[in-house]
């Protein structure tokens, strides 16, 4: 439904900052970037504060949190085409959960697999996907500036959300600086696209920035027929209504016709042989003319801000998004018997319409109090969404995984089951944030009030759930001199879930807490940045049941602790490393099928990354850069009952630039990129023993970069 909520217009706090507010981001403000960020036009970006962890400008020092930023210059080097791949070197963060597949961003954060799709954050407001659905939104990576990832629990500013995480992307905003950058890139699988980027102040007075982003991007896949297409454009507009006072307008248009390939083969012919045959990487499950992902997504909004005085600054985020998914696909799951080479097909589909809201409304003031200063945030925001889907289902002939055939048809189609799914969510939160002399206090609070309904569109009826949740969160930091600064921390987090029980109510949600403890150092006068992290996250209310035909019980609980490493460090004026190392040990602690005590699927253990970058400056290499990576993934269990394992891979990327500068072309840059160098053939994880994924072959891309 396309309205205004009644309610998020009387919202108190809302009334009170729309006196005057407006604001270039929450993620970018003007003043804090001539603080806290080194950058040029277009923004090659050097972070040294973070802001997803508290909503404010924050040292990465003070931070009492495991946060790691992802710049522009990094996504760059590392040619990444997706959220996923942006990731790969970040510690703590799984990117390979369904392999090869780029239809959604996949993420398992802290071995918690399941708010992988709906913890992902634009600017600041969830993007509102929907979980329980084909609906899950995604955001091109040419159109961001920086990703912020927030390892643990962050429900006491954001509300519903796993405990193992956020996922904050960052956009490109309007720059009061003429510059822009055009981008062509082609590679293997026919890979072709094209995009843009402009930015600059309109008229004499400099009180008015543009960005107009924009791309078109095509390919092939690993996997027989299915294809990836993809067109978004994103112009923004931010205005200085005074000193004090400015607005951005923003709106993102992304139309895709082609979702490419999501779908597995069993252990058995992929893992280890099957009748001493292996299934090939490049197997294709399903039929052309039934293999079909559509998506389009529209979100429109704006970021308001006004500094009242030094002291206090209101701001308001608000976003609409509307999508529409249509799915057609035929998919194995199975052998057909204990002997077989062919796979039981089976066939699902897909129409969807999501519309959603989001906003935020903030108030931060600084006060001096005697020995103290504080940072005070108060917010009130809402969050609502509803999705109407119908899925059909059906059976097609079998497939030889070895040798297929294709080009049957259905053998039977049933009627669709239609749902909508609605959901809503109030939150209050606090924050104080507390300088007294070399410590740092972190405290926060929030109270949320969300509403659940699930109804069959065909009968009338629902499942609905009404909560109040109550999140916290306790961090303290101790600065040295030196830049070593340990820290504590304690929070809470809490996921709704749509499964329900015997009864067909849906469950409560679940609800999670973390202890971290860690250690975090940078170098004084330096962009260098090292930290250490122990941490034990659980989680309680978890579905689970005794066998599959059994109803629900929200009986279960996931534990997960671990370690993890990270540096950001540069070496020389030539030669900078990132290193990362997690491990990951989550256990499904009570369980009713069976599998108390196991490992969780979807977390490797043990998790190593390194890239090095080097860049030559002077010589006959001058204009040069050439960057290599190395990622290592072991001891993933392949099923819940850890039957089996997923063997362990090391995959090898590579890139090599040229700066025709040296040559007299200004602006101009030529990059090769290369994933998984040795065209490594492997399985990246597995959701159970009939279903797991094949990671990328080896991905080659040239592109040519004109910076003005």
């Amino acid at each position: 439904m396309s309205f205004m909520p009644r309610r998020l217009l009387l919202s108190p706090l809302s009334a009170a900052v729309l006196a005057a507010l407006a604001a270039p981001s929450v993620y970018a403000q003007a003043s804090a970037q001539e603080s806290t960020l080194e950058s040029t036009a277009l923004g090659t970006v050097t972070v040294t504060a973070q802001q997803a962890a508290t909503k404010v400008t924050t040292p990465f020092i003070e931070t009492p949190q495991s946060v790691s930023t992802i710049t522009r210059e990094q996504m760059d080097h590392r040619g990444v085409s997706t959220v996923q791949r942006a990731t790969d070197y970040t510690p703590g963060v799984y990117s390979n959960q369904v392999g090869a597949s780029n239809r959604f961003d996949y993420l398992v954060l802290r071995g918690f697999s399941d708010g992988s799709l709906s913890n992902t954050f634009l600017d600041g407001l969830k993007v509102m996907g929907d979980a329980n659905s084909h609906s899950s939104m995604r955001i091109d990576p040419w159109f961001l500036d920086s990703i912020e990832v927030v390892r643990g629990p962050a429900s006491v500013l954001y509300g519903r959300a796993s405990p193992g995480g956020v996922v904050a992307l960052n956009s490109k905003r309007p720059e009061f600086e003429q510059g822009g950058e055009l981008r062509f890139r082609v590679g293997n699988n026919n890979q072709r696209s094209a995009a843009f980027d402009l930015t600059g102040p309109i008229g004499a007075e400099q009180r008015v920035a543009f960005r107009l982003t924009g791309i078109a991007s095509t390919a092939d896949t690993q996997f027989g027929p299915a294809e990836e297409e993809r067109y978004a454009i994103a112009p923004r507009l931010t205005w200085d209504i005074t000193d004090d006072t400015s607005l951005t307008v923003e709106a993102y248009l992304q139309d895709e016709p082609e979702g490419g390939y999501h779908s597995g083969v069993p252990y058995e012919g992929a893992v280890v042989p099957r009748n001493g045959k292996q299934i090939s990487n490049n197997f294709f499950d399903g039929e052309a003319d039934y293999n079909a992902y559509e998506r389009t997504q529209r979100m429109a909004g704006y970021t308001l801000e006004h500094r009242f005085n030094d002291d206090v600054t209101g701001r308001q985020l608000l976003r609409y998004l509307n999508s529409d998914v249509v799915l057609n696909q035929v998919y194995g799951y199975g052998w057909t018997s204990p002997t077989s080479d062919e796979l039981t097909r089976y066939y699902s589909g897909s129409d969807e319409s999501l519309e959603a809201w989001t906003i935020d409304n903030q108030l931060e003031a600084t006060i001096s109090s005697g020995f103290m200063d504080h940072t005070l945030l108060v917010g009130v925001d809402y969050q609502q969404r509803e999705n109407d889907v119908s899925w059909p289902t059906g059976y097609f002939h079998p497939v030889n995984a070895f040798n297929p055939v294709y080009g049957s048809g259905p053998i039977e189609f049933y009627a669709p089951t239609r749902e909508r799914h609605e959901i809503d969510q109030t939150g209050v939160y606090l924050q104080d944030q507390i300088a007294v002399d070399n410590w740092r206090f972190t405290l926060g609070g929030r109270y949320d009030w969300v509403n659940i309904d699930n109804t069959n569109r065909d009968s009338g009826d629902t499942s609905s759930l009404s909560d109040t949740q109550f999140s916290g969160r306790a961090g303290v930091v101790y600065l040295f001199d030196n830049g070593v600064a340990p820290y504590l921390s304690y929070s809470t987090a809490f996921t709704p879930t749509s499964f329900v029980d015997e009864s067909g109510d849906l469950l409560q949600p679940m609800e999670g807490e973390q202890w971290e403890a860690g250690l975090k150092f940078q170098p004084n006068g330096s962009a260098s940045q090292f930290s250490a992290a122990l941490f034990h996250i659980s989680q309680e209310n978890v579905a689970t049941k005794v066998q599959p035909s059994d109803p629900y019980r929200a009986v279960g609980e996931i534990e997960s602790q671990g370690l993890e490493l990270e540096a950001q460090t540069q070496l020389t004026d030539t030669l900078s490393v990132q290193a990362g190392y997690s491990f990951t040990d989550i256990t499904y602690a009570k369980s009713d099928d069976g599998n108390q005590g196991n490992n969780a699927i979807y977390s490797p253990r043990h998790q190593v990354q390194l890239w090095g970058h080097y860049e030559a400056n002077k010589g006959w290499l001058n204009g040069v850069d050439v960057g290599v990576g190395v990622r290592h993934y072991a001891d993933i269990a392949a099923d819940r009952a850890n039957t089996e394992t997923v063997p362990d891979y090391t995959l090898v990327d590579a890139t090599i630039g040229y700066d025709l500068s040296q040559l007299g072309v200004e602006g101009v840059e030529t990059r090769l990129n290369v994933n998984n160098l040795l065209d490594k053939e492997y399985v990246a994880s597995c959701n159970s023993l009939e279903y797991c994924y094949f990671g990328a072959e080896r991905g080659v891309t040239a592109s040519v970069h004109y910076r003005f």
